[in-house]
């Protein structure tokens, strides 16, 4: 199955680079390229590809607004945010749009690979940095305990009705996990587990794996 792939970065030479980068992997083909954000929504509802990598600070639109409009109007095309930027400024934007993975330019070429093939797979990319400041960004803003008053031991309640089964299968999605890896560790087969992210998705109202990961840190469940 070939992954047809729109690069979108208002830079040529990211442009020309990237697309020398994927003509050498024989399964992805470069169906367009795009310089700026409502050229890369034009683009994407031409050529309808698999995956758009996505810059985020470009002139007429930018990536985030771009990746909602691509999102919100062309359900099997999945957006792969490459950027400069890990901040709190980009990052969160870009995931509340729908991005379904996000890498920074100094990401090493097998890295860009295998992040394209995982979103097209359906699972959810997030580049080290960007993990580790979703996990910052949770513990700045989860309630701690008075001073002097002990931590409770007590199991919270789960939101949204979620069993601990699917608890646990949601943490290891959002530790990118893949469905075999989740099967493999949980000792369970593909299909349970399969059931199971479908049971997470309908429950907490995620679209897809990049969904349930914000879920999950919101709710801090990671």
């Amino acid at each position: 199955m070939t992954i047809r792939v729109l690069i979108a970065d208002d830079q040529p030479v990211v442009r020309d680079g990237l697309a020398m980068l994927l003509a050498l992997i024989d399964d992805v083909e470069i169906v367009a390229t795009a310089a700026d954000g409502i050229e890369a929504v034009e683009r994407a509802h031409s050529e309808r590809p698999d995956i758009v990598l996505m810059d985020l600070r470009m002139p007429r639109l930018e990536g985030a607004e771009a990746t909602r409009q691509i999102v919100a109007s062309l359900p099997d095309t999945r957006v792969l945010i490459l950027t400069t930027y890990a901040d709190d400024e980009y990052l969160f934007p870009a995931l509340q749009a729908g991005a379904h993975g996000y890498l920074t330019k100094d990401a090493a070429a097998e890295e860009v690979e295998h992040a394209i093939r995982s979103v097209a797979a359906g699972q959810t990319h997030l580049d080290p940095a960007v993990q580790q400041r979703l996990v910052t960004a949770v513990l700045e803003h989860a309630p701690h305990a008075p001073a002097g008053e002990p931590a409770s031991h007590k199991q919270p309640d789960l939101p949204d009705e979620l069993t601990p089964r699917e608890l646990e299968v949601l943490k290891l999605v959002a530790a990118g996990l893949s469905n075999k890896e989740i099967a493999d560790k949980l000792v369970l087969s593909n299909a349970t587990v399969k059931t199971h992210i479908n049971r997470i998705f309908y429950k907490t109202g995620a679209r897809d794996r990049a969904q349930a990961v914000r879920y999950a840190y919101e709710h801090r469940l990671t």
